[in-house]
């Protein structure tokens, strides 16, 4: 008997494999969301400063101008521009320039002198994702000049204590290593939901799902053929993304264990997929089950820990997010990938995720039953 219901659970998944293949649009959106989707989140940089258009106004025209003046460098500035104070303000009306340093006549006598000298920093601020992280960026550039100008003058000693700092896991503290890899973990919880819940819309909406429960299946039957054949194909594109967008295309080192990684992965599928099916039981029409997801998903990943460290949301919100899912794939995904962990660091995770799938499984499962035997 187990071996006749795994043979139905086989091939009705088969079946939704069949049906996914027939619809172009799915299959645009998951070559999109694992290739395009994940290589432009990690080379857009949204949250770095890249390339920022910065001008200079040096009413100075000293040596310790100059040195400021060449400070400013790729990847995190285009190369400046040298304009006139009367420019300054036309550049910022019309977007040509983000920051725009005024160096004023006098300043280096001033601070040879032992007096007071200021630096003006003029910012675009409606260019917000620059704006805050660009101006710490060039107050601490300009003043480090500054200082290492004044200690080879003057002639002081060096400090008797050196702060050696040491990057690790991301040496080189390359933005597409983490940008790519939590879009792709973010994008398997994404697609997961959709693709599951999805394939119970379309079969309601084509009429065929009167056609499975009056044939010798069962409800657990025909759930779990859903979760599996979804599973399969989302496991599929993560690691088409993993190893040919990310390894091979943006050269991300992934020091961690792939076959951890999936196996987490795919637990984390059999919990999101079964969210998946149960919102699709509560939603009526597609265009309900998307406004269901927007109202899940949002909050799932931008509380994950995926963007922003849990330790700094406040206490209600980190606990109650332990009931998520993606809280726990953010994780582990985060302690492998980046980290190397291996499973005696991580088989807290993946032991929450075996409970909470359960439990969202075992609701879905009654929540199918009785909607579609009633």
């Amino acid at each position: 008997m187990a071996a006749l219901s795994l043979r139905k659970v086989w091939r009705l998944g088969v079946k939704e494999l069949w049906s996914l293949a027939r619809d172009p649009i799915m299959l645009g959106l998951i070559a999109y969301t694992f290739t395009a989707g994940v290589y432009m989140a990690a080379t857009a940089q949204p949250d770095t400063l890249s390339r920022a258009a910065l001008a200079i106004v040096d009413e100075d025209r000293s040596q310790l101008a100059l040195r400021i003046r060449g400070a400013f460098a790729p990847p995190q500035f285009l190369p400046p521009e040298l304009i006139s104070l009367d420019e300054a303000d036309e550049r910022l009306d019309r977007g040509r320039a983000t920051f725009v340093l005024v160096i004023p006549a006098g300043f280096q006598r001033r601070l040879l002198a032992g007096r007071q000298a200021a630096l003006q920093l003029n910012v675009d601020a409606t260019r917000m994702s620059q704006a805050f992280t660009g101006s710490g960026y060039i107050r601490e550039i300009a003043l480090g000049e500054v200082a290492a100008f004044l200690q080879r003058v003057r002639t002081r000693p060096a400090a008797p204590i050196e702060l050696s700092v040491r990057p690790r896991f991301n040496p080189a503290l390359t933005p597409s290593w983490f940008g790519g890899l939590m879009e792709m973990v973010n994008n398997i919880t994404m697609l997961a939901v959709i693709l599951s819940g999805a394939a119970l819309i379309r079969e309601r909406e084509h009429g065929t799902i009167e056609h499975l429960l009056v044939m010798p299946v069962s409800p657990l039957e025909i759930v779990l053929a859903k979760l599996w054949s979804m599973a399969a194909v989302v496991l599929f594109a993560a690691l088409v993304a993993l190893e040919l967008v990310l390894r091979t295309l943006l050269h991300v080192a992934v020091p961690g264990s792939v076959p951890l990684f999936m196996a987490g992965a795919a637990l984390h599928l059999f919990a999101t997929a079964s969210l998946g099916i149960l919102l699709a039981t509560l939603a009526r029409s597609m265009p309900q089950f998307g406004l269901l997801v927007i109202l899940v998903l949002l909050p799932m990943n931008m509380l994950s820990g995926a963007h922003t460290p849990r330790e700094s949301m406040p206490r209600l919100l980190r606990d109650g997010m332990l009931l998520a899912p993606t809280t726990h794939f953010v994780e582990l995904s985060q302690a492998i990938l980046f980290r190397g962990a291996g499973f005696d660091a991580v088989w807290t995770a993946f032991l929450a995720l075996l409970a909470i799938g359960a439990v969202l499984f075992g609701v879905s499962l009654a929540r199918f039953t009785r909607t579609f035997r009633d």
